[in-house]
């Protein structure tokens, strides 16, 4: 095994863990070359899931995938730690030592030799050095974090059910900065939340008694997306009794309100910010590496980074160029899954001496998902190149087949159906929302 070709992919998300998986199980299983992941956490979750993790919509423990056993099955090996430097000249990689909850070092600073390098580390939220963001907001970047939100959820619901038996005020007031997709499917989860707790002995507290605000700085919510998308989406948050409010950037974000650009404060006891992303900041300084403002190594369209033949990038936290366009490739979850099968063919392609293949974005449209409630989207024509509008079951079920697709690719078509079985028993067993 050392003397293979080693190629190390750093980031077990969407993107890093599809792309491993067929890695392994072309390359690996072969003993074509050794293939290795780095992560910082032992399990995976889709990311466009974290928001229903967090409502308490969607059981994390159940839907998680351990990197380890993961590795095993697909022939790739496993390493557990945070990327934090790079020493291009001996083609290594530096991993921060592991420390456990109580901040005793379990494992060392370590490194590890590459031949062929792929940084695939997503991203995080970016609050634009707004006051307060950081001390006072609620993030959902990572499971951990996702799972933090549900437990604070769960108290504060807990708290007001308490105070309204007691007869005292009991209004809670939580607010959404940025109405991007996760911000609005995250409103819908919120509201669900407040009108399935009731059912589960909170029954003090009506759904009425908490106000759920999204806010925006543009001039509509789902800024990046179709008009006509934003319009549906505005009508049914405020359907679901979600207050929407757009060209309202926030200038602060305090203990329990929020301070608008023109003065106006809200109340607010739960402040989640999903408005706008970044990469990873030990990105922007490294070993010389070139990246943008955001943080964003800077690739060639065959996602090789400018400045190192060896050292590939894509996802969130790659900024690639397309042709007859002056924008790079969006953050998307789809951009993620279309780069790893053109850096698989590339990667393969390597070891035989070939050309990389370029990488070309093909946008397949946009779905927004408002819990049990409905789904809205457009899909993009391949023929004519224009959208077709739908919703309802219809967009459900598109948007049901996205998740279902990345299971497919870590899996294969007869493990996903037997883990969608397995989903439909669980829902029928347990409640609606996780209650721990």
């Amino acid at each position: 095994m050392e003397n293979l070709h080693h190629i190390v992919v750093v980031g077990g998300g969407a993107g890093g863990l599809e792309l491993v998986t067929r890695l392994g199980n072309k390359l690996g299983k072969k003993h074509k070359a050794r293939i290795s992941l780095v992560d910082a956490g032992l399990t995976h979750v889709w990311k466009p899931l974290l928001h229903e993790v967090a409502s308490g919509s969607l059981d994390a423990s159940a839907n998680e995938i351990n990197y380890r056993a993961h590795a095993r099955k697909h022939h790739y090996e496993f390493q557990l730690g945070r990327m934090s430097g790079l020493d291009r000249s001996a083609k290594e990689i530096v991993i921060a030592a592991f420390h456990d909850d109580e901040g005793n070092e379990v494992v060392p600073e370590r490194r590890i030799p590459y031949d062929t390098l792929v940084i695939a580390v997503g991203s995080t939220a970016n609050d634009f050095g707004t006051p307060g963001a950081q001390e006072h907001c609620l993030f959902l970047d990572s499971l951990r974090q996702a799972r933090r939100f549900h437990n604070l959820m769960l108290n504060a619901f807990l708290r007001k059910n308490h105070e309204a038996l007691q007869g005292k005020p009991h209004s809670l007031n939580i607010s959404i900065i940025g109405a991007g997709a996760t911000g609005v499917e995250l409103a819908a989860e919120l509201r669900l939340a407040s009108r399935e707790l009731p059912v589960y002995g909170m029954n003090h507290l009506k759904s009425s008694d908490v106000s759920i605000s999204v806010i925006e700085a543009a001039d509509r919510i789902l800024p990046a997306l179709p008009g006509r998308l934003s319009a549906a989406a505005t009508r049914e948050l405020q359907r679901q009794k979600v207050q929407v409010l757009t060209g309202q950037p926030v200038s602060e974000v305090r203990e329990n309100s929020l301070v608008m650009k023109d003065g106006t404060e809200l109340p607010s006891e739960m402040t989640i910010w999903a408005a706008g992303i970044k990469a990873p900041a030990f990105l922007a300084d490294l070993d010389g590496l070139e990246a943008n403002r955001g943080n964003q190594l800077m690739v060639e369209q065959t996602l090789k980074t400018t400045r190192d033949n060896h050292i590939f990038a894509f996802g969130d936290c790659a900024a690639c160029p397309q042709p007859d366009s002056d924008r790079p490739v969006p953050p998307r979850a789809q951009a993620a899954h279309q780069q790893a099968d053109t850096l698989f063919e590339t990667l393969c392609n390597r070891l035989e001496g070939k050309e990389a293949v370029p990488f070309v974005y093909n946008d397949h449209g946009s779905l927004i998902n408002f819990s049990k409630y409905t789904t809205v989207g457009n899909l993009m024509g391949n023929l004519s190149g224009r959208s077709m509008y739908i919703e309802g079951k219809v967009a459900r079920l598109f948007y049901v087949s996205l998740y279902r697709m990345h299971q497919v690719a870590l899996h294969g078509f007869v493990r996903t159906g037997i883990i969608w079985l397995m989903d439909k028993i669980s829902r029928a067993m347990h409640p609606r929302l996780k209650l721990h």
